[in-house]
């Protein structure tokens, strides 16, 4: 076996990820949790190896094994590729597209809660975990709030965006205990932060999202096009209203980790934009959202790592150039008369797509 074949192999044995560092997840959840993280671990040690060899292969600095942060962030940044447009094509489609700034700003306030409960108690927890925590709240409030007192979406998206991003610059300017936060890499994201712990983090919201979507796809549809219709056939209408933003909260707090507070939201809209004007049925705008974002992804960090520009702002410049591409090339369509190019809001289903899920529940 040659040298170059074998290097993968034996850089492998010597860096198997040290399970200590799950070790703040695992704090009191007893043996279920020993077990899922072990899991996670294994997963980890995987993708690790998978990258060397991909390294050996084709000698791309990026994926060198001394870069391990990178081969988290590639890994972090595939899973957003598949978890936003697959969140974001609902939220497009009943015009909820800024419902992510929203619980994007509430996620910040969670991860201010985890570093001052750090500080002040030294709690040991993640701040991505309180950012879930705080997210998924702040989107049920948003469901509640429109449904007590009658508001439009935006306006309780108003109210939650304000009140999360009050409550987190507040914990931050508090400075109690000593605290110092360097705040950029959560405004704006950063690669090298991203620790095996908060890549764990994202492997259990990526597997929640995608099983959940896949369950519940068809009901989510129905409820998408037509509310009224699904409330008549008996689909709980407020349940899966309820869904979909917890849904949109697991995403935000993922994707902040690469993308940041400021920027996360795009990742939830523009490939999804795209992706309307070259398709002719929602699945296909669905399939095509996630090609487009991957290839965003997957640009934006590799441009950003040889840049060393911030991923964020890369990866959303490529997704609006990507934008205009398809852009252009749905108005070459309709000249050519092979398909009209159909508006953002307009896709249509098809009947057995839009029905399947009457009466399920």
């Amino acid at each position: 076996m040659s040298i170059d074949v074998a290097a993968p192999l034996v850089w492998s044995v010597f860096t198997i990820v040290d399970p200590s560092v799950l070790l703040p997840l695992q704090g009191g959840v007893g043996a279920v949790g020993d077990l899922v993280f072990g899991a996670l671990t294994w997963l980890l040690e995987q993708w690790y190896w998978l990258m060397d060899w991909a390294y050996y292969f084709t000698r791309l600095e990026m994926l060198n094994p001394r870069y391990r942060f990178m081969h988290r962030a590639i890994l972090v940044g595939l899973c957003i590729g598949v978890m936003a447009p697959l969140i974001g094509t609902f939220l497009v489609h009943r015009q909820l597209a800024l419902i992510g700034d929203a619980l994007a700003h509430t996620a910040f306030a969670g991860v201010a809660v985890g570093l001052f409960l750090n500080a002040v108690i030294d709690l040991g927890v993640s701040p991505y975990l309180t950012a879930v925590v705080v997210a998924m709240i702040a989107a049920l409030f948003i469901e509640i709030i429109s449904e007590v007192t009658n508001a439009y979406n935006d306006v309780s998206m108003a109210i939650v965006l304000s009140t999360g991003f009050a409550l987190g610059t507040t914990l931050i300017s508090l400075n109690a205990g000593g605290l110092a936060v360097g705040v950029n890499q959560y405004l704006f994201g950063n690669l090298a932060t991203v620790s095996p712990q908060s890549a764990a983090i994202l492997l259990v919201l990526f597997a929640v999202i995608v099983a959940t979507v896949t369950v519940t796809r068809n009901q989510l549809l129905y409820v998408t096009f037509d509310e009224t219709a699904a409330a008549v056939s008996g689909i709980p209408v407020n349940w899966y209203n309820r869904i979909t933003v917890m849904l949109t909260a697991m995403v935000v707090v993922g994707a902040m980790q690469i993308m940041g507070v400021i920027l996360v939201a795009a990742m939830l809209v523009v490939p999804v934009a795209g992706a309307t004007q070259v398709s002719r049925s929602f699945s296909e705008s669905l399939v095509v959202s996630v090609v487009l974002a991957e290839l965003a992804v997957v640009l934006g960090i590799a441009v950003a790592f040889y840049a060393g520009a911030t991923a964020g702002g890369i990866i959303v410049l490529v997704a609006v150039g990507i934008y205009v591409c398809t852009v252009a090339v749905g108005k070459v369509q309709t000249i050519r008369g092979n398909q009209t190019t159909p508006d953002v809001a307009s896709i249509e289903t098809d009947s057995t797509e839009a029905s399947a899920g009457v009466g399920d529940d």
